[in-house]
């Protein structure tokens, strides 16, 4: 009888595997497609494995490809870039927040608006995947958004963490801030009880 059982766990823990890197594979896939449309969407070529000081010449030089107000992106669109330079990250932003998306890159809350605009913009990604190294930013880190109507920098003042149900967290604030939200704690195994989120602030708009 133990045999049995041994051999029915060793089975089990096989498929959890198989499932697992089954996943994986399909996350990796979908995110280096939307990576490859936000970079077309930008006019940027691909752009991994660079130094920082050639990652921000870049970005400080690049010209906007259209106004703000020709913007106006649907559901389940890739929109832009998120650098994280801490991170020597770049993941694209998909338009929504549903499961879809966030197996795709980082979502943008539809109900919040984009850089410029003088408001809340908030972006959410899942902790396991496109924020998996959220742990190590700190207070002064900053994100890079890149759009097709400019290149905007925020720098990290503060951080927060809330109940996975607090919705007080989308609101007005009165002032531009980026807002980026992913589960808390980082190495829970489950459905995280918690959010982290980052308040960044406008550093300097880098189309000048």
């Amino acid at each position: 009888m133990r045999k049995i059982v041994g051999v029915l766990l060793s089975v089990a823990g096989a498929g959890i595997l198989t499932v697992g890197a089954m996943q994986y594979i399909e996350h990796q896939a979908n995110l280096k497609k939307a990576m490859a449309e936000a970079n077309a969407l930008i006019g940027q070529p691909g752009t991994t494995d660079i130094s920082e000081e050639t990652r921000m010449t870049t970005v400080s030089h690049r010209t906007p490809l259209i106004d703000r107000s020709e913007f106006k992106p649907e559901q389940n669109d890739v929109i832009g870039l998120l650098e994280i330079p801490k991170l020597n990250e770049d993941l694209p932003i998909i338009e929504g927040t549903d499961e879809e998306n966030l197996a795709r890159g980082v979502g943008h809350y539809s109900s919040t608006v984009f850089p410029s605009d003088n408001e809340q913009i908030l972006l959410s990604g899942h902790r396991d995947t496109v924020f998996r190294n959220f742990g190590k930013l700190a207070i002064g880190d900053r994100f890079i958004v890149k759009l097709p109507y400019g290149t905007y920098e925020y720098e990290i003042k503060s951080t927060d963490i809330v109940d996975k149900d607090d919705t007080t967290v989308i609101r007005p604030m009165g002032t531009e801030v980026l807002v980026v939200s992913t589960c808390y704690p980082f190495n829970f195994v489950g459905s995280a009880p918690e959010r982290y989120i980052l308040y960044a602030y406008p550093v300097d708009h880098l189309n000048s």
